[in-house]
């Protein structure tokens, strides 16, 4: 699942990766982009917390998101903000892996994997 879920995120980065924009205006799946970065970085926090032994894998993920879309400005801003809510929101609530985490990265796979396909199949060229 986890392989699927990298895939689509890599795919949707290829698909979305649009030449830089004079004024950088927001785009009409912004909002989709910001929780997708809120989701690895939930991710990233969480599968370390739960020894996946990934490493920096989630926030590399990030990165390659960042690199394909080139926001600059406030979108980029706000696309960091939101990976680092993600990271910082668990980061307060979990010390070590739980039942409840385990769920929660089910869950964050999931909807990520959700999120990069809709987008792909809405906004790819």
């Amino acid at each position: 699942m986890i392989r699927a879920f990298l895939a689509v995120v890599i795919l949707m980065s290829a698909c979305l990766a649009t030449p830089a924009r004079a004024q950088d205006a927001a785009a009409p799946f912004d909002g989709d982009l910001q929780r997708l970065a809120e989701i690895l970085g939930a991710l990233h926090y969480l599968r370390g917390i739960c020894n996946a032994n990934e490493g920096a894998k989630w926030r590399n993920e990030m990165q390659a998101l960042i690199d394909a879309e080139t926001p600059s400005g406030d979108r980029r801003a706000r696309m960091i903000a939101g990976f680092n809510r993600g990271y910082n929101g668990f980061q307060q609530t979990y010390r070590t892996c739980t039942p409840a985490a385990s769920v929660a990265i089910r869950r964050y796979i999931e909807e990520g994997s959700k999120i990069s396909r809709d987008l792909t199949a809405r906004y790819a060229n």
